[in-house]
């Protein structure tokens, strides 16, 4: 195997991939659907909640909001300034406070704050500043709460947004279907257009061709996976972490491609094949999101050794020492189908195919 001839077939792969509608769809749906999601969810642009104010003594009040990690705390020095900002949807809510306003507050006197809300503000950011402004007021005024909330979450797994929910589906749809078909693609369309036995007449091996059709699908499919965590906030510190994840993943997926694409002689075969394996593909991603389904089930398609260790990483903070048995079983699924695209058989098989 010549690694300058399978420079040479990748060059070839990534000048001729735009040209592929299975390109395009690659890189455009995995973006549309996040930001699909995100706009419907509500969670792609909104971020933190904005609070915006303006002290005009030495209020506690500031220092207590500067310690909330949830909020974007900006001050300002007057009120113009403020409403300006406001107006404009710098903050979501500001706030103007008194000089002499925590003593009010401590005395037990009437107090007043003057508060602007801007108008395109999400109802949700609006309600948190409302709620944690009166935390503060109520330790300020050195009150304790005369009620204790208790919070008990029902059914499993409930306490996730349906965007948590619909993220492994969409991470299989990003890794399993860019690192399957453009390979699978690329070879249906090389027998197609009669390239393939052109190719293989030359020094070029069928393992080179394999391996370079196979790099694309990898590459592009991980990008494009690690844009999907980011867009959806689903990011993790273990970066390294969670590309290997990606790339067993898309490894895996791209060596299905090659036998899909070495089993099929026409480009209708092979997406009426892939609509077949559908549900087991992506059964894992169906199935985390109806919680009532025991999720054990998952356990027994493939591709959910790819998805659970992705999302262990990014909403559980699972180490590599957690997600080890799920790597075993990718690194076992890899090695057999890289045994069996090598065998005799196959490749007596797909010669006689290609000669068809």
């Amino acid at each position: 195997m010549s690694l300058g001839r399978i420079f040479i077939l990748l060059h070839r792969e990534a000048v001729q991939g735009p040209k592929n509608v299975i390109f395009i769809f690659t890189i455009v749906v995995p973006l549309g659907l996040s930001l699909a999601l995100g706009l419907i969810f509500g969670t792609f642009f909104s971020g933190k909640p904005r609070l915006g104010i303006v002290d005009l003594g030495m209020s506690r009040v500031v220092q207590l909001a500067d310690a909330m990690p949830g909020l974007i705390v900006r001050r300002y020095t007057g009120e113009a300034d403020l409403r300006t900002a406001v107006a404009n949807g710098a903050v979501d809510v500001g706030i103007v406070l008194p000089a002499d306003f925590d003593q009010q507050v401590m005395r037990n006197q009437r107090g007043s704050i003057t508060v602007y809300v801007w108008g395109e503000s999400l109802l949700r950011d609006r309600m948190l500043i409302g709620m944690v402004l009166i935390d503060w007021l109520r330790e300020v005024a050195g009150h304790e709460s005369p009620v204790v909330v208790k919070t008990t979450v029902l059914g499993a797994n409930s306490e996730w947004s349906w965007q948590q929910r619909l993220l492994p589906l969409l991470v299989l749809m990003t890794v399993v279907f860019g690192a399957l078909m453009l390979p699978a693609s690329s070879l249906v369309a090389e027998k197609q257009h009669r390239t393939l036995a052109a190719l293989l007449v030359t020094p070029v091996t069928r393992g080179e061709l394999y391996v370079a059709k196979g790099i694309l699908g990898v590459v592009l499919s991980t990008v494009m996976a690690v844009l999907v965590l980011i867009l959806n906030s689903a990011w993790s510190n273990q970066i390294w972490l969670v590309l290997l994840v990606l790339l067993l993943g898309a490894i895996l997926s791209a060596e299905f491609g090659i036998l899909l694409g070495v089993l099929v002689n026409d480009i209708n075969s092979l997406f009426a094949m892939v609509k077949a394996l559908g549900l087991i593909l992506y059964a894992p991603a169906l199935i985390s999101l109806f919680p009532i389904i025991p999720q054990w089930i998952a356990a027994f398609f493939p591709t959910f050794y790819i998805v659970d260790p992705v999302i262990a990483i990014v909403q559980r903070g699972s180490t590599l020492q957690d997600i080890a048995p799920q790597l075993a079983v990718v690194c076992a699924m890899i090695v057999a189908l890289a045994v069996g695209l090598g065998s005799p058989f196959l490749t007596h098989f797909g010669s006689a195919r290609d000669q068809r």
